[in-house]
């Protein structure tokens, strides 16, 4: 656990480690280096970090097709995931995943999923283990306000609470599903207000606001670690880039996207707030700065020097 109150300069270099790594990922695809798409969460940063900073070692979490923040901020090596992004052997999945799959097992992340929704029911499968092994251990799933409404949402929660299991929702409210509006698309007023179905916590928390989310979210881990069974967590936040790299973002004003960037961003938030505070000097600030673009500079040129992902050997990354 890292608290971001308790060492603020370690959750600052958290989040933005993660807006750096995505802003190399827009580099790197606008001059055609990295195929396919991605989803970017930048402006979400602080939610990733909250959360996680939440949890212990060997804690879990599943994620979702804008997982990057999640995993980078749940432990992950940034030169790895770098590599599974270029379709490198020395990636995660050995370049098979790519941004939309990539999963750390070792620490802790189930996996990122493209479909939507995809993961909630796997991390009641992950928590269904633990409560049965006695592990004392935590999962998180990670989802966005559109999942909200499909049917795996409606699954996932009744029987996470039918069995008491220790898991941790969180939804992503990025305030659009794709292009769509989640005022126009979910009923009750919130997601956290479907919790009361469920009998379990429905929480909201400002997702910009990182001190916030974590203490939101260290109160249900603890809920869910001592056999409280599951919370329903709702962190209000915003993506600055369309949904996926083809979005042109014409349901949405430019003037919106400015107002959240430049009144409500996570990061400078965060900074602004610590420096007021006496928490973070204006050295120790630049400091967190440098630290995380060299840490992409690096994950970038390492990556690229890898071998490449053979196809080859397709079928011994497809069957046991």
């Amino acid at each position: 656990m890292r608290d971001p109150t308790n060492d603020p300069q370690a959750s600052l270099e958290s989040m933005l480690r993660i807006r750096r790594f995505e802003e190399a990922l827009e580099e790197l695809f606008s001059r055609g280096a990295l195929h396919g798409t991605m989803h970017l969460s930048i402006g979400q940063e602080a939610v990733a970090e909250g959360v996680c900073a939440a949890l212990e070692k060997g804690d879990f979490i599943t994620s979702t097709h804008r997982g990057h923040g999640h995993t980078l901020a749940h432990g992950a090596d940034a030169t790895a995931m770098m590599a599974e992004l270029l379709q490198k052997d020395t990636g995660y999945c050995r370049g098979r995943g790519g941004s939309m799959h990539i999963a750390d097992v070792a620490n802790g992340n189930l996996g990122a999923n493209g479909i939507v929704a995809g993961s909630m029911t796997i991390a009641v499968g992950a928590a269904l283990t633990q409560q049965m092994q006695g592990s004392g251990k935590v999962v998180v799933c990670f989802f966005g306000d559109g999942a909200a409404n499909e049917g795996a949402f409606h699954e996932s929660l009744n029987l996470a609470k039918v069995w008491e299991l220790p898991v941790v929702y969180v939804c992503e409210n990025n305030q659009y599903g794709m292009s769509m509006s989640q005022d126009r698309s979910t009923a009750g007023g919130s997601v956290a207000a479907r919790a009361g179905a469920y009998g379990m916590p429905g929480i909201t928390a400002d997702g910009n606001d990182v001190e916030e989310v974590f203490e939101a979210s260290r109160a249900a881990v603890e809920r869910a670690r001592s056999g409280g069974g599951p919370t329903l967590l709702e962190a209000i936040t915003y993506r600055y880039r369309g949904h996926s790299k083809s979005d042109r973002n014409l349901y949405r004003t430019q003037d919106e996207i400015e107002d959240w960037r430049t009144n409500r961003d996570p990061i400078q938030r965060f900074i602004g707030k610590c420096l007021e505070a006496g928490r973070l000097s204006a050295e120790q600030v630049e400091a967190a700065e440098n630290s995380a673009k060299q840490t992409i500079r690096t994950a970038v040129s390492e990556a690229f020097a890898a071998p490449d992902a053979d196809p080859a050997d397709l079928e011994g990354a497809a069957y046991a």
